[in-house]
């Protein structure tokens, strides 16, 4: 079968092509001219240079592919503007989606967010695949945009093309090349988590990620979202974990909720006054972490088998990868 991915220079989409290949499949990625192609090393994957921005490469693309994965997006918002985190985001799933339909594709996967979801309404009520990003959030750009992009799958849908969409939670594991949520990890080991906010997020490892897609391919229900997710943790939690695995400083202190308006707009002012352009934290991100951003993953876990591998073997092997190749 012939498969194009979209975003397989990126954590997830690489190792989502390296399982394709393993199970046989032919893959084809699509990269920018401007890509970095590093994890994309000794894969035999075959690659045409385009741009899910300009539907003229993707039609090109997407020539005798019976499958797509849609994986392309800006994950890292915080190291762009929200005008291209809104272009790449929506503008770039409206035109994957529109040339599937041309191209007859039989099945479409797209990689959302559990960012689309939103936070849990209380920690002891996990938020399922019914629940969207509250209005209140979408100030919050990228969940904002993930759910703006869902409902243009949801159009292709409606004109009769089979996709399927999948919200993968936090991701970790080896293969993190742009310190995405292996910054947490690269915090740690320098010492910077050590006073955290109070809320939690769910942690998955890559590899359950990898497998979800692919079940969602063969056996998810069209127009049906489905979780990818992991661990329910508290951030604190999290960081006791990562500095147990790595041998980082323990946590120390957890912010009270009253205080992360305040310490937000410090933030903000703090990276405005040193211009860092790639911050170690943002104001969004301090607003954010006072929430539980907690998931049920049952419907993915019954439909899709997803599997569930504890938080402290994503970490492991995140780090293990990391000194392998050097990065920390």
């Amino acid at each position: 079968m012939q498969v194009l991915i979209t975003g397989a220079t990126g954590f997830v989409g690489a190792n989502l092509a390296r399982a394709l290949l393993e199970r046989g499949e032919r893959v084809r990625v699509l990269c920018r001219p401007t890509s970095r192609l590093d994890a994309l090393e000794g894969l035999s994957v075959e690659r045409v240079v385009g741009d899910i921005l300009n539907p003229d490469s993707l039609r090109a693309a997407m020539q005798s592919c019976t499958l797509v994965f849609h994986v392309a997006a800006v994950a890292q918002y915080w190291r762009n503007h929200a005008e291209w985190v809104y272009r790449v985001n929506v503008e770039g799933t409206r035109n994957v989606v529109q040339i599937a339909l041309q191209c007859g594709v039989e099945r479409l996967v797209y990689t959302s967010s559990s960012a689309a979801i939103g936070p849990a309404p209380h920690p002891g009520a996990p938020a399922d695949e019914t629940q969207q990003l509250p209005e209140s959030l979408h100030w919050f750009v990228y969940g904002h945009s993930k759910l703006l992009a869902e409902q243009e799958v949801q159009r292709g849908v409606e004109l009769g093309l089979s996709a399927v969409i999948v919200n993968p939670t936090i991701v970790l594991g080896p293969g993190d090349l742009n310190f995405v949520s292996g910054s947490a990890i690269r915090a740690a080991v320098r010492g910077q988590l050590r006073i955290l906010p109070p809320g939690g997020s769910n942690l998955v490892h890559v590899q359950d990620v990898v497998v979800g897609h692919i079940a969602a391919a063969e056996r998810g229900r069209t127009g049906e979202r489905y979780i990818l997710g992991g661990e329910n943790l508290t951030h604190r939690r999290a960081a006791e974990i990562i500095a147990e695995v790595t041998g980082a400083p323990p946590p120390l202190l957890t912010l009270p909720t009253w205080s992360l308006p305040i310490v937000a707009r410090l933030v903000d002012a703090l990276n405005t006054l040193t211009r860092t352009r790639d911050p170690l934290v943002t104001g969004d991100q301090v607003r954010l972490g006072g929430k539980y951003f907690y998931y049920n993953c049952a419907k993915a876990i019954r439909e899709l088998g997803l599997l569930q591998t504890p938080f402290r073997q994503a970490v492991v092997d995140a780090w293990h990868w990391y000194r392998a190749h050097k990065m920390l």
